[in-house]
């Protein structure tokens, strides 16, 4: 996919993310908040046939991570992030609309429970093929293989 001008920066998503958690009782990890945004950008391409963001996502050992919003938050390693962040709320309507679904459907399911399910998923798996599940890699996980595998569903 060309580059574009971000419609909602990662940042700016991960924010909305986690405030959003926090509002119905829970804290994210670093993990947790690397598969919510996943799969707010995966879902995000599949049903608007763009990305929310333009920064790609590498299969890591534990599914897909977003670079700049894992060393934002790595001070938390495995414990919840508790960094004071300002209410934030999408201008965009739909982009709010979609970012409360993706904690709608995914906000109650564990870190671990996100983490398997990516790895059961087909972007994860093609970006990682031939690559041992322990072995460190920064493989892309392309937005065409996302929009394209959860298009389908």
């Amino acid at each position: 996919m060309a580059p574009f001008i971000d419609v909602f920066s990662p940042e700016k998503t991960a924010d909305f993310l986690l405030i959003d958690c926090r509002d119905r009782g829970d804290v994210l990890t670093n993990l947790k908040l690397q598969k919510l945004l996943y799969y707010a950008q995966a879902w995000y391409l599949a049903l608007h046939q763009k990305p929310l963001f333009d920064e790609d996502f590498e299969a890591w050992v534990h599914g897909p991570v977003l670079p700049s919003q894992y060393r934002r938050f790595k001070e938390f390693e495995w414990k919840p992030i508790l960094r004071e962040i300002p209410p934030l709320k999408p201008d965009d309507p739909v982009i709010l609309s979609h970012l409360t679904e993706i904690v709608d459907v995914f906000g109650s399911e564990t870190a671990v429970a996100l983490e398997m399910m990516t790895h059961n998923e087909l972007p994860w798996k093609s970006a990682r093929s031939g690559i041992p599940l322990d072995q460190p890699s920064s493989s892309v996980i392309s937005k065409e293989s996302m929009q394209s595998y959860y298009k389908s569903l």
